[in-house]
């Protein structure tokens, strides 16, 4: 049997995306993942920026001057905020107030750590419904469930619940979440992968890493600034998803052609998220699926990694 890599490109590339589904693909994915407008000032502490703001939030923060100082290059913390855990406690209390005014999305009781970089040591926590609010960078670990068909590959598509807080209803990898303080992606694939789809451990880290795809657009709670660490796993053919938690409400094995007609729709019951889409686009441009020479192929791959960071505009 072939594996890996090799396995996923020799299925892979008997078949290309159709060129109509390849352009709608584009059209839909570059408007829901636009670029966020200019006018937002960063959440600063000593040389980093740690989030970006829109003047609306910023002058509901400016109503907490012993937590903000809010200045024309941005928004910094008070000076008695000087440790992480003094900015933790203190943005606590401001999420608290946000949530009760009706600023956030629902209260996930989960916290996101916020650093100069990935793994780095965190400069506060954050509570994960406030993350957008604040515009800070959030990491997220998503899987692509292939299934082998013959010398063809499908994939396992999921449906949100209608109560999720976020995207309800709407189709998605078979396996995505976000990495919470303390977690790494490893521990947040079997983690997820569990709750969203009953795979077991053992199963579950055989997934591969993949690389690793970009998003920075605005959303009504927020700047979404997030990398999301894609992973690729093979499924025995007689493996049936079963989600756990009740956040996922229906699996569906579609083919590859399948999974980017789903992509490309941009209205109607069957319509992908906008970060599943782009990592299932990630998927089809990694093993072949659209031809290099598309017109539409280098807007596509660019797609996958826009700059998560703003252009400071001080004064403003």
């Amino acid at each position: 049997m072939v594996s890996g890599k090799a396995g996923i490109a020799a299925g892979y590339n008997r078949l290309m995306i159709a060129g109509d589904i390849v352009a709608a693909i584009g059209t839909r994915l570059a408007h829901a993942l636009a670029t966020p407008a200019a006018g937002c000032r960063p959440l600063r502490i000593e040389q980093e920026i740690v989030g970006w703001l829109d003047p609306a939030r910023i002058a509901r923060l400016a109503r907490h001057p012993d937590v903000f100082d809010v200045r024309a290059d941005g928004v910094w913390f008070a000076a008695a905020l000087a440790w992480p855990g003094a900015r933790t406690e203190a943005l606590a209390r401001v999420a608290a107030a946000l949530a009760a005014d009706g600023h956030l999305t629902a209260w996930r009781d989960e916290r996101y750590a916020v650093a100069p970089r990935f793994g780095g040591t965190p400069l506060f926590l954050l509570e994960r419904a406030a993350a957008r609010y604040f515009g800070i960078s959030t990491y997220a670990a998503h899987v692509n469930g292939l299934v082998r068909r013959g010398d063809q590959t499908a994939m396992w598509i999921a449906r949100r619940s209608p109560l999720k807080a976020i995207d309800p209803g709407l189709l998605d990898n078979l396996v995505g979440g976000g990495i919470a303080a303390g977690a790494g992606v490893r521990q947040t694939v079997i983690k997820e992968a569990w709750e969203e789809a009953g795979i077991p451990a053992p199963l579950a880290v055989q997934a591969s890493a993949a690389g690793a795809v970009h998003i920075c657009r605005e959303q009504p709670d927020g700047l979404q600034r997030e990398t999301i660490f894609v992973h690729d796993l093979w499924l025995p053919a007689d493996f049936v998803p079963a989600g756990q938690d009740g956040e996922v409400v229906e699996h569906r094995l579609v083919s590859l052609a399948e999974a980017a007609r789903l992509v490309a729709n941009a209205t109607g019951d069957d319509v992908v998220t906008a970060d599943a889409g782009l990592v299932i686009l990630d998927c089809l441009i990694r093993n072949g699926m659209i031809a290099p020479d598309a017109p539409e192929f280098l807007v596509l791959d660019a797609l996958r990694h826009p700059s998560v960071e703003l252009a400071t505009n001080p004064g403003k």
